[in-house]
């Protein structure tokens, strides 16, 4: 282990080799990770709902099912996806898209989302180099893929990821690593508090949620690393992407206003653009809105 940090610290381009090839290899549990939480949270309100009103009736057993088991398998024929059809990418490619076994075709979103999170992960690395700022970025931007297509798949952003996410922005602060402890307590207290606020003044006005609780503790998080100063960059950046997709969405399914639109996506890719970008930003649209 000490000698891969020290041919990371001293060969720039393996630390970015071995961050994108571990990247990749994430990039594919991270399919698991979309699939599988939103189910395991299910059949935990499940069971928290019979142990809370029906507590004299057993629960029926169920199989284990986690991140780690069942094994992963084809859902039309069931064929159990060997190692090397595990492969990131590859395995798909040689596959030719389908099960090696029924030749059902596989979604091309495994392997998107598999190139999405190596692609963004090596991103980060070379725009930080090897550093704690680029092992720390990298862990964000896995998070940060992980929920936005379970936020896109089923509209919810589960504690299990923004929970851990808002910590790890908040220990790295100690030592300053993107922003100072001030900076990043502020930046969590704002940025949850500041949807929080619009939360209630919207459910006041017109009597509907017009966004959930994930979303304030999505735009914490991503204040810790940030700070407060970048909270208004990431609100500004997300609304206008999620306006103008939002606008998009509707034109091509034909639905009205009523058409729900999950948030956290566009939170994603402004808070994952702001921690890279914040000051090349600020001073483009500073000097967009005062015309120098």
């Amino acid at each position: 282990m000490q000698s891969v940090i020290e041919l990371s610290l001293h060969s720039p381009w393996f630390f970015y080799a071995l961050a994108g090839i571990i990247s990749l290899m994430v990039g594919s549990f991270l399919n698991v990770v979309i699939y599988r939480l939103p189910i395991m949270m299910e059949r935990d309100w499940q069971r928290e709902y019979q142990s809370y009103f029906n507590p004299d009736d057993p629960a029926p057993e169920t199989e284990r099912f986690d991140l780690i088991k069942p094994d992963s398998t084809c859902p039309k024929c069931g064929h159990r996806i060997r190692a090397w059809e595990n492969i990131p990418v590859l395995s798909y490619l040689f596959l030719g898209g389908q099960c090696s076994q029924c030749k059902t075709g596989i979604s091309f979103r495994y392997p998107a989302v598999e190139l999405l999170t190596g692609i963004l992960s090596l991103w980060a690395a070379l725009h930080y180099g090897p550093s704690s700022q680029a092992l720390i970025a990298i862990v964000l931007t896995w998070l940060l893929v992980a929920m936005t297509f379970i936020d896109l798949d089923k509209m919810i952003l589960p504690d299990q990821l923004t929970l851990p996410l808002l910590w790890i922005g908040l220990l790295a602060s100690i030592n300053h690593i993107f922003v100072s402890p001030t900076e990043a307590i502020l930046g969590a207290a704002i940025g949850y508090l500041s949807l929080w606020s619009i939360y209630w003044a919207f459910k006041l006005l017109t009597g509907k949620e017009g966004m959930g609780y994930g979303d304030f503790k999505l735009l914490a998080a991503l204040g810790a690393f940030t700070g407060w100063q970048g909270l208004l960059i990431i609100i500004l950046l997300s609304s206008f992407v999620g306006a103008l997709f939002g606008i998009i969405i509707m034109i091509r399914q034909k639905q009205g206003k009523e058409l729900a639109i999950p948030f956290g996506p566009y939170l994603a890719i402004a808070g994952w653009l702001t921690l890279l970008y914040q000051e090349p930003i600020k001073t483009a649209y500073l000097s967009w809105a005062l015309g120098y």
